[in-house]
């Protein structure tokens, strides 16, 4: 059976002082009970009280997502300044230190700080997690097992922390860095069959590693409790339309590989070990660099690998409705991803970071009003 592909997205927010520029906790407003009366369960908090988390209804087509996250991010720029604050959409804030935010009081994020301490502090990033319908369990193992290749390509798109407690990091993603210091997170392994996957949880379950497979952080997932996959590589990128772009290229890929396989064909699936050198190289260089094309044992550059990948999956994407917003890819070839630009920025204004989280705010806003 035809998976439905709909589609959900959760998006990390940061909320900021207007006037320090520093990331300022919401919890001593009523910024999350005013976000939860006009939006109900699509805003929640996070582990850390600076961030605040929207997600989607569940949408069945590109269009549906779209209008669903720019309410949200509208809806949610305004609650932010009747309260004082501004809202930022970006995978790091650029001068911000973890030691001085506090930790959201839920019996669910203290379990965490318990179990990994000092990591689970210092975890103040932000992310895109996008899900795509797949109800059959079996098609979802096969999915995520081919489009584990493609995750480097998506995060590069999506690259959005070059700045980290004040210091240019040189990398694009820095936000994968602090996260790959947790447990159960980067690229998976790939498993013959969803009882394999259902097996690997029930034993970390039995062995106390952790309580549910929602404690499984990789950068793919089937998520436990819905017929989806979850796509959870991605930095927040700064402006709405990029968010949109990407989820429609995740989609877009879930829906081709499904094809393959539904023609009992199969993508060509390389070692863990492999992945994670495209990885490092998306999280370093971001669109600047070059992956390695597996097949061909060769790098080749990242803009002309994604304009391949919008080659391979364009058979799918009229059948979606998403080639418009597909079309934004080639604008974030064209200007840059959003660690990019904050690194422009920072380079125009001689190293001011105030700047730079003016222009994130400039940018969070941007096409929506």
């Amino acid at each position: 059976m035809r998976p439905s592909f709909t589609l959900g997205i959760e998006e990390e927010y940061q909320t900021v002082d207007p006037v320090t520029r520093d990331l300022r906790s919401h919890i001593k407003t009523e910024l999350l009970a005013k976000g939860k009366r006009r939006l109900e369960e699509r805003v929640k908090a996070e582990m850390h009280q600076s961030v605040i988390e929207v997600g989607t209804r569940i949408c069945r087509t590109i269009g549906e997502a779209r209008d669903d996250l720019y309410d949200l991010r509208r809806q949610m720029i305004h609650i932010t300044e009747e309260h004082d604050l501004v809202l930022v959409a970006g995978a790091t804030h650029p001068f911000a230190d973890w030691s001085a935010q506090d930790i959201y009081p839920d019996e669910r994020y203290e379990r965490v700080v318990e179990d990994l301490q000092q990591v689970a502090r210092a975890n103040l990033i932000f992310g895109l997690h996008v899900h795509v319908g797949i109800e059959d369990k079996e098609a979802a193992i096969r999915v995520m097992n081919s489009m584990r290749y493609f995750l480097p390509h998506i995060l590069a798109l999506s690259t959005n922390s070059p700045f980290w407690r004040s210091r240019n990091t040189g990398l694009k993603s820095y936000r994968a860095k602090v996260f790959d210091k947790f447990p159960r997170t980067n690229i998976p392994d790939s498993f013959n069959s969803w009882g394999e996957f259902e097996q690997f949880c029930n034993l970390l379950i039995k062995t106390n590693c952790m309580d549910n497979a929602k404690k499984i952080w990789w950068d793919i997932r089937p998520h436990p409790f819905f017929n989806t996959i979850e796509v959870r590589i991605c930095d927040i990128p700064m402006r709405a339309d990029e968010t949109i772009a990407i989820a429609a290229l995740i989609q877009a890929t879930a829906c081709k590989l499904w094809k393959i396989h539904a023609s009992n064909q199969d993508w060509r699936q390389y070692s863990r070990a492999l992945l994670m050198e495209n990885k490092w190289r998306a999280v370093r260089y971001g669109l600047e660099g070059k992956l390695i094309d597996f097949g061909k044992e060769t790098e080749v550059d990242e803009r002309e690998l994604i304009l391949e990948y919008l080659s391979f999956i364009d058979d799918c994407v009229d059948e979606l409705g998403s080639r418009e917003a597909l079309a934004y890819i080639r604008t974030i070839l064209d200007n840059g991803s959003g660690a990019q630009r904050q690194v422009r920025k920072f380079n125009e204004t001689n190293g001011d970071l105030n700047a730079v989280v003016d222009y994130m705010v400039e940018e969070t806003r941007a096409g929506l009003f």
